[in-house]
């Protein structure tokens, strides 16, 4: 049976709070009413290409948006972000990468892979609200993808 679920973020984070934090910002201000939480890179890899326990979900029904961190357990960020940029079927979704790496290596590589954007998670409350805000902002209200008129 094919599940559909018609996600619209898919949110990639293992901080219990930066996922209450991003929650709370992208309902705020209703940004998306689909969210889906994965904790690890190698469920969000069977989520997006509908492999393992998501075998059943239909890999073309895709999320609009995939907010990724990099520092995941079993499957890394930027590995997660290799697999979703260079396979024909996801590379046009945006990722943004929403992480508390600052280092320069990090950010060069997440763009070199095709993120669509790299955010450092500020450390106060209200900068994090705001940035998560400004995510949904754009890419929920404001971006045009390839193909919409």
């Amino acid at each position: 049976m094919t599940e559909h679920n018609n996600i619209e973020i898919l949110l990639v984070e293992d901080r219990e709070e930066d996922i209450d934090l991003t929650l709370k910002a992208l309902k705020k201000d209703n940004f998306a009413s689909k969210i889906k939480v994965l904790k690890d890179g190698e469920k969000a890899l069977e989520y997006i290409f509908a492999t393992g326990e998501y075998s059943g979900r239909d890999v073309y029904d895709l999320p609009k948006l995939i907010i990724l961190d990099l520092k995941l357990p079993k499957v890394d960020g930027l590995e997660v972000l290799r697999k979703i940029k260079f396979d024909d079927r996801t590379k046009l979704v945006p990722v943004v990468i929403l992480t508390s790496s600052n280092e320069e290596s990090d950010i060069s590589e997440s763009y070199e892979l095709g993120a669509d954007g790299y955010i450092v998670k500020p450390m106060r409350f209200d900068n994090f609200v705001k940035a998560v805000a400004d995510i949904g902002n754009y890419w929920m209200l404001a971006h045009k993808p390839l193909g919409c008129k």
